[in-house]
C-alpha cells in the first residue's frame, strides 16, 4: 500500500485552477520527486497536501485515512512534515528555538524534543555549533539546513520539501541532496519539489513532471533521467 495517494487532485486560487487534477502516490520508504517550470503548479501540490490550501475536488489518502479536509496541525500529528519554499525559519528566534517549535507536538514529552535535536545536530552538524545563534543571521545555505531540521522535529514518515537548493552555492547543493538521502535512508519517505531535475532525478526513486498543473509524464526516476523529452525541457540536453 502506498503511504500517500492523490487521486484527481484540484486546487484553485479564487477562480484560477493552479492544480487541474493530478493523481500520484508515494511509496513507503521512496523518494518521489516533482519536477516542472516555476509556475507549473508544484508548490500548490505540497500546500495541498500538507492542508495549507484546500482541494477543490479530489481525494488526498495518507496510510490508507483520507485526510483531504484535515487540518494542517493534524495533518502534522498524522505523521507529515512539510520544509516550504524559502525556508520560513524564524529570524529572531534562535537555531534552538526554532527546532523547539518544530517539535511542538511533542511539547508534552521533553524527551522526544530532545532527541529529535540531537538527530538534527548530527544530520546538520553546523546547526549544532550554532545553536545560540539567530536564525536570520545564519547563511542562505544553514537556513535551509535549519527549515529541513524544523520539519523532521515532528518525527515524520512522509517529509514534503519544496525547493531545498534554491539559491544555494553547487557545494551546498550537493550536501543538501546527500543529506535528503541520508534521511530517507532512515525510513523517512520524501516528496521533493526541486527544480534542479538532474540533482533530484538522481536521488529520486519516482519522478512526475507537471506542466501547467497536470501531470505530463510519470515513472520511474532513471527511465525520466533517460527521456528525451525530460532531458531536453529540464536536463540541457543529454543526460
Amino acid at each position: 500500500m502506498a503511504l500517500l495517494e492523490v487521486e484527481d487532485l484540484a486546487v484553485a486560487y479564487g477562480q484560477v485552477e493552479a492544480v487541474k487534477g493530478i493523481s500520484f502516490s508515494v511509496g513507503k520508504g521512496e523518494i518521489c520527486a516533482l519536477l516542472g517550470a516555476n509556475g507549473a503548479g508544484k508548490t500548490t501540490t505540497l500546500r495541498a497536501l500538507s492542508g495549507l490550501l484546500p482541494a477543490r475536488r479530489g481525494v488526498i489518502r495518507y496510510e490508507g485515512a483520507d485526510i483531504t479536509r484535515a487540518p494542517a496541525h493534524r495533518i502534522v500529528q498524522m505523521g507529515i512534515a512539510h520544509s516550504p519554499e524559502g525556508r520560513r525559519v524564524f529570524p529572531t528566534l534562535t537555531v534552538e528555538e526554532n527546532l523547539t517549535l518544530g517539535g511542538f507536538i511533542h511539547r508534552k514529552r521533553p524527551d522526544a524534543v530532545a532527541r529529535g535535536k540531537e538527530h538534527v545536530y548530527e544530520l546538520f552538524p553546523r546547526l549544532r555549533e550554532r545553536r545560540q545563534q539567530l536564525a536570520g543571521t545564519l547563511s542562505g545555505g544553514e537556513q535551509q539546513m535549519l527549515a529541513i531540521g524544523r520539519a523532521l522535529m515532528a518525527e515524520p514518515k512522509l517529509l514534503l520539501l519544496d525547493e531545498p537548493s534554491l539559491g544555494l552555492a553547487p557545494l551546498l547543493v550537493r550536501e543538501i541532496f546527500r543529506t535528503i538521502k541520508a534521511i530517507n535512508e532512515t525510513g523517512v519517505s520524501v516528496l521533493l519539489v526541486e527544480q534542479n531535475a538532474r540533482m533530484a532525478l538522481r536521488i529520486a526513486h519516482t519522478a512526475h513532471v507537471i506542466e501547467t498543473g497536470r501531470i505530463a509524464l510519470s515513472g520511474p526516476a532513471e527511465e525520466l533521467r533517460r527521456n528525451p523529452e525530460v532531458q531536453a525541457a529540464y536536463l540541457g540536453g543529454k543526460a
